[in-house]
């Protein structure tokens, strides 16, 4: 398992390896729509194409590239093509790859449906693309989802969006939603290491070998330019309450006081800790191959505090 918690780092460091700007707060304001600041700037946007099934009837044919949706906002004007159409009751499914998407206060989402029409669209979400959660609706002109609204708990991280045609307009040479951008106002990026790689049975005190880890876990936080970064800390359902939430507590200090001691010279992040001991396990504790999957430590990249 040592060797998975490894593999995961090194993902993050290739998934981050294509992006050597840091990443910095970024308004977008396109025709038709008010300015949306997203904190995290250019790493906010839905960046891969699961599923387009286009709707009927459908859009004509240049309206049709459902990857036009992927990335950062470019919409120009109506005749230029750098939007998908759904067509009517069409339904487009994206993935946030490289962060994800939470229930944060103020709005979490931001869909950018363009053109001289404004047509509605019903929103989902998902954690893992197979269980789907309504999120809200968007008609066009407003176009931001507070996901509160619909009272989606603050502790997931999703990752998947899909975006369904309400069939507002369905005899227009783009018919349906016209879909320039996805955006995650409320964008992080989540870090799971697994405690057995950080700190020996019973221990906070932090092995020879995590203090690599983590040397690679602040290499992705200096893409931020500026950040908040949450520590959470669980153990398996072995132990006492108290003594579990204690452990998870103080494991969670080790790892800032780490992470604060590589960052020292940039002092533009936030911390906070919140220790969850045996309470959010991953999985049932059923099984020793379960209950170390749920002893781990997980690290939010988060807007900074200053942003609310």
């Amino acid at each position: 398992m040592r060797k998975k918690a490894c593999f995961l780092l090194v993902l993050l460091s290739v998934c981050f390896s294509s992006y050597p700007q840091k990443f910095s707060g970024k308004r977008y304001h396109i025709k038709g729509h008010r300015s949306v600041y997203f904190p995290l700037g250019s790493i906010s946007f839905a960046d891969s194409l699961i599923d387009f099934k286009v709707g009927n009837p459908p859009p004509i044919e240049k309206y049709r590239d459902s990857t036009q949706c992927l990335h950062e906002p470019n919409y120009r004007n109506y005749r230029t093509p750098n939007f998908v159409s759904l067509g009517c009751g069409g339904i487009l499914t994206v993935q946030f790859t490289d962060n994800g998407f939470m229930n944060l206060p103020g709005d979490d989402l931001y869909i950018f449906e363009v053109g001289p029409s404004r047509e509605s669209a019903k929103i989902e979400i998902s954690e893992d693309g197979k269980t789907w959660i309504y999120a809200g609706k968007i008609s066009g002109g407003k176009s931001a989802v507070d996901l509160e609204d619909q009272g989606i708990d603050t502790q997931t991280v999703f990752y998947f969006l899909r975006i369904t045609d309400l069939e507002d307009l369905c005899n227009s040479i783009s018919a349906g939603a016209d879909i320039d951008a996805i955006g995650a106002i409320s964008s992080v990026v989540k870090i799971d290491l697994e405690a057995d790689v950080l700190f020996d049975v019973d221990s906070y005190r932090l092995r020879n070998e995590a203090k690599a880890q983590l040397d690679s876990v602040a290499g992705t936080i200096r893409k931020f330019e500026k950040a908040t970064i949450h520590i959470a800390g669980h153990t398996d359902s072995d132990g006492g309450e108290t003594m579990n939430m204690i452990l998870s507590e103080n494991r969670c200090k080790s790892v800032k006081n780490q992470l604060e001691k590589l960052l020292d010279s940039e002092a533009v992040y936030d911390y906070d800790m919140k220790a969850f001991g045996k309470n959010s396990p991953r999985v049932p504790n059923t099984s020793p191959e379960n209950k170390q999957l749920n002893r781990r430590v997980e690290i939010l990249i988060l807007p900074p505090k200053d942003f609310y």
